[in-house]
């Protein structure tokens, strides 16, 4: 893949004219040094040749010879002759030597002519070279010194020209590079003054393109999603997740819960008489009133079964508390008044199936469905469960549940458990803390059979500050590990705790920080988006990740992946669970990683159990695995020691930053 250059197009193009002109200036620089001197060695040269015959006629005069030592030292001197000798093979004829001599810094030349007129003697002459005592003055030297001074500023102006003329160009190049760095909406329209103009155009032609692709991509994601898991009359789960999420959660260990179906009298001749418009508005009427009962049970899952009847499947509930939510589904719907031929005393019937672990998704539905059928016969508006041998487990209450949780705090909070996950060359990626109580027996109960009571009293601020506190320690003692907890988003979305957990992290030492990960439940992540945009800023600033947890227990829209930008997503068991057996499981997981290739966010299966599913998910196209197929849960039980950490001092300015 190419990279993008790290230098400015116009820092290229102006370091490269400065260049191209500054070895012009230096080659002329140096040619006209080396012609000064050439032609000052050629005039002495000349010179000194014309004085050897000037000596040479002399000596050949004898009339004159007798004046030659007369006139010749002065002429030496004046020519800045150093050493002058007249000689023969029978000796030396004449020599002149100056006494007061000053010592040059340079060396002295010496040239020798033969005497045409005086034949078999010879001259040698000693002078300076020329130019050497003269040094650098304004006057002389103006001309050459004007031309440099000329020659920068032209440089220098020819620079800034040079930058005005492509300041286009640079701006589309901060452009390009913005794109790069993945903020193109940002620079979706260019500037007037980009240049050339045409690339500017092109630009923003194909964001624009790249934008609405996006968009239609992330609602045909959607649209496959909604299709394929969402009933499109109440927009609630149809059939196909309904039996998906039962069947994963009957293969679960230790799981329990309820199948409650509600059923409509009557509805066929209302659809006849009425026509379907008037029998859609009462389906949609029971499903928001049914949405709206259900949201005070974790877990739970309302589909439309069939056009007249729903299904609520309730996770971990006592059967006391399944109870009381039938009796409460029948006295709501009788609020309603149903459109004729329907008799509103006698046209909605719940039937309710319990369950436990390793029961057949298709003998709880036949139960559900006779112990409706039970209530039909009844007469009236009625509820019937389907009678069975079950272990039931004793229910608590509130007072129960607080002092459970009071116990388990006053002793050290829950006892962690971790599991490794690793990506698809088997390297473990991070480790997952897991929390889990131990209840009046002794006995382990998971956080899935815990939550509902623990909100119940009000205990699950708590519940995250001593997790989030642990696992800190814990990654501060191992050096070595990615450490990610569970976080509800209910309470990291409230002032106290957000104040909290700034805190918190502004005494942990920043090794240990960039070592977290923060894991939110996807459904309530998009619930409340606009919140946890600032939650988001405020880990990644810190140098923690954020992962979107229970990807597809319900079906939201993925652009929340764009304003979040979580490091990862990891798939709801549920969808993992048989998955090669499922291919509506796999268009879910397909559409996903379809919504998460542009944006550099990786999935993340959890609760792989066995080989085929991992090789399904490994062709998908997955990025982790999580599940007992790699490692079971293991405790911890170090992390319950006392904390040896040392906090750093927070610092109010860094709490004012994170605070805005």
């Amino acid at each position: 893949m190419r990279k993008a250059s790290g230098m400015k197009l116009t820092n290229r193009l102006v370091a490269f004219v400065t260049l191209i002109v500054i070895c012009a200036v230096f080659v002329l620089f140096i040619g006209g040094a080396v012609s000064f001197r050439k032609l000052g060695q050629d005039f002495l040269s000349q010179y000194l040749s014309g004085m050897s015959e000037v000596i040479d006629q002399e000596l050949a005069n004898p009339e004159n010879s007798e004046y030659f030592s007369k006139w010749l030292p002065q002429l030496l001197k004046a020519s800045d002759v150093v050493e002058l000798k007249i000689y023969s093979d029978s000796g030396v004829l004449y020599h002149y030597h100056e006494l007061q001599l000053t010592t040059y810094a340079v060396e002295i030349q010496k040239f020798t002519y033969p005497l045409k007129h005086n034949p078999g003697f010879s001259v040698t002459l000693s002078v300076i070279p020329p130019y050497s005592e003269f040094a650098y003055s304004l006057g002389p030297m103006a001309s050459i010194s004007l031309a440099i001074a000329i020659i920068v500023l032209g440089l220098i102006w020819g620079g800034r020209w040079l930058r005005q003329q492509l300041r286009g160009a640079e701006m589309l190049e901060d452009r390009g590079r913005m794109i790069l760095s993945g903020r193109s909406e940002e620079v979706a329209v260019g500037r007037d003054e980009e240049f050339p103009s045409t690339a500017s155009v092109a630009l923003d032609n194909l964001i624009a393109e790249l934008n609405d692709a996006r968009q239609e991509r992330s609602r045909f994601d959607t649209f496959i999603r909604t299709n394929t898991f969402l009933d499109q009359l109440t927009g609630v789960a149809n059939r196909v997740m309904f039996d998906s999420r039962l069947k994963s959660l009957v293969q679960e260990q230790d799981s329990r819960g309820a199948v409650i179906l509600i059923r409509f009298a009557d509805f066929d001749d209302l659809v006849q008489e009425q026509g379907k418009e008037l029998a859609d508005e009462l389906v949609q009427s029971v499903s928001s009133m049914l949405s709206n009962m259900v949201q005070r049970y974790p877990e739970a899952v309302l589909a439309r079964y069939f056009d007249n009847e729903f299904a609520v499947m309730l996770v971990h509930q006592p059967t006391r508390e399944i109870n009381q939510f039938a009796d409460h589904i029948v006295k709501t719907l009788e609020r309603l008044s149903p459109p004729q031929p329907m008799d509103a005393d006698n046209w909605c019937h719940v039937g309710v199936s319990l369950f436990v672990s390793g029961d057949r998704r298709g003998r709880i539905m036949d139960e559900a469905d006779m112990a409706l059928r039970s209530a039909k016969l009844q007469g009236g508006n009625c509820w019937s469960i389907y009678k069975r041998a079950l272990e039931e487990e004793e229910a608590r209450g509130s007072v129960r549940w607080r002092t459970l949780f009071d116990h388990v705090f006053n002793n050290g909070g829950p006892e962690l458990f971790h599991q490794k996950v690793v990506d698809v060359h088997g390297n473990k990626l991070h480790e997952e803390i897991l929390a889990r109580i131990r209840d009046e027996n002794g006995l382990v109960v998971k956080a899935s059979r815990f939550i509902a009571g623990l909100n119940a009293i009000g205990y699950g601020e708590r519940l995250d500050e001593c997790m989030v506190s642990k696992s800190i320690e814990y990654a501060y003692r191992t050096p070595s590990e990615y450490v990610s907890i569970n976080v509800n988003v209910d309470s990291v979305i409230k002032r106290k705790f957000y104040a909290w957990l700034r805190d918190k992290l502004l005494q942990t030492p920043r090794e240990t920080r960039e070592r977290l990960i923060f894991e939110f439940h996807e459904g309530l992540l998009v619930l409340h988006l606009d919140a946890m945009r600032n939650v988001s800023r405020m880990l990644k600033g810190f140098g923690c990740k954020v992962i979107a947890d229970k990807a597809g227990r319900t079906v939201v829209s993925t652009h929340y992946i764009k304003d979040i930008q979580p490091d990862f997503i990891k798939l709801h068991r549920s969808l993992v669970r048989d998955i090669h057996q499922r291919a509506e499981n796999q268009l879910f997981v397909r559409s996903m990683l379809g919504a998460c290739e542009s944006t550099g966010v990786r999935i993340i299966a959890v609760g792989v159990e066995k080989k085929p599913e991992w090789d399904v998910l490994l062709n998908l196209g997955v990025y982790g695995c999580q599940g007992r197929y790699v490692s079971p849960e293991l405790s911890m039980t170090s992390i319950n020691k006392p904390t040896t950490m040392k906090p750093r001092p927070s610092r109010k300015r860094f709490r004012d930053q994170y605070s805005k």
